[in-house]
């Protein structure tokens, strides 16, 4: 397995996921249920999660291709959505990109079960989530990289489940202040990781600033 890259793909989805950060959205979500019920939801949320992040690293590839958009041209997009995503986890703010306009969150609060909408799509897979897949996706060469893609994807999932499998308790021991400095320090970690994709990208769409 290639850890350089498990690494580096991992701090992504995990900054961008940012368990920690999205405790209080998943409680607020199911602030109606008891510790058991809160439980049924992650088990479904894991499911569309895994179910998710498979078609998307299968398909995504294809999904370019068929609209002739090259990996570099995504992927600087991709690193400037990753961006604006990481300088609002610095301010302290929630990104519109993930957790939707004030009218959709409104609309969360009417869902009778949060796992698939919100929580999986588009709070925890998307659009920031699902470009930093296919990007990553697009830089395998060995099968060291691909097995190291697929384990940090389920590292990323499994680490973010056992964080909602324990809200209950974990809801009492983490205060606002671990919060806020979570999601700082994860703003901080992708604002670099999206910064090196777009110069990445910069290079081999216009080699002459190498």
């Amino acid at each position: 397995m290639d850890t350089a890259f498990f690494l580096k793909m991992f701090a992504a989805l995990f900054a961008i996921m940012n368990p920690i950060a999205n405790l209080p959205v998943f409680l607020s979500l199911t602030s109606s249920r008891d510790a058991r019920g809160q439980r049924a939801v992650v088990v479904t949320l894991t499911i569309a999660l895994v179910t998710g992040t498979a078609l998307v690293s299968v398909a995504g590839n294809a999904l370019l291709a068929l609209f002739s958009i090259s990996v570099d041209a995504f992927r600087l997009a991709g690193g400037f959505l990753i961006l604006l995503i990481a300088l609002k986890l610095i301010a302290g703010e929630q990104s519109k990109a993930h957790h939707g306009t004030d009218a959709e969150k409104a609309h969360h609060a009417d869902v009778e079960n949060p796992a698939i909408y919100p929580l999986a799509v588009p709070i925890l897979l998307g659009p920031g989530t699902i470009s930093t897949l296919i990007i990553y996706r697009g830089q395998i060469s060995t099968v060291g990289q691909d097995i190291a893609y697929a384990a940090a994807a389920c590292a990323a999932i499994a680490l973010l489940v056992a964080t909602f499998w324990s809200a209950p308790v974990l809801s009492k021991v983490l205060g606002q202040t671990a919060q806020s400095v979570m999601g700082r320090l994860m703003g901080m970690v992708l604002s670099a990781i999206a910064m090196e994709m777009m110069v990445s990208s910069l290079k081999s769409l216009l080699p002459g600033l190498a």
